[in-house]
């Protein structure tokens, strides 16, 4: 999932810099594209970075909810409110 965002909003930065950078700015055919690469490499490291940092923050989440409904079963007379 993660990388499906990440590679997705990576060629929306790629198709919208070619159009600004092309048709908007007037510069050259190979400007235009390696802005448009450039812009695409870096958005693509940043989705996959929070992509990951997202993961892991559910993951964490839900291993403690896990636990605490395991603890709850396990001793019903403490409430965790």
């Amino acid at each position: 999932m993660v990388n499906r965002m990440a590679g997705a909003s990576a060629l929306l930065v790629f198709a919208v810099c070619l159009v600004v950078g092309g048709l908007g700015a007037d510069n050259t055919f190979s400007t235009t594209v390696e802005r448009a690469l450039a812009a695409m490499a870096a958005t693509l490291v940043i989705g996959l970075v929070l992509g990951a940092m997202g993961r892991k923050m559910l993951e964490e989440n839900v291993k403690t909810q896990a636990e605490k409904i395991k603890k709850n079963w396990t001793n019903p007379a403490q409430s965790d409110r």
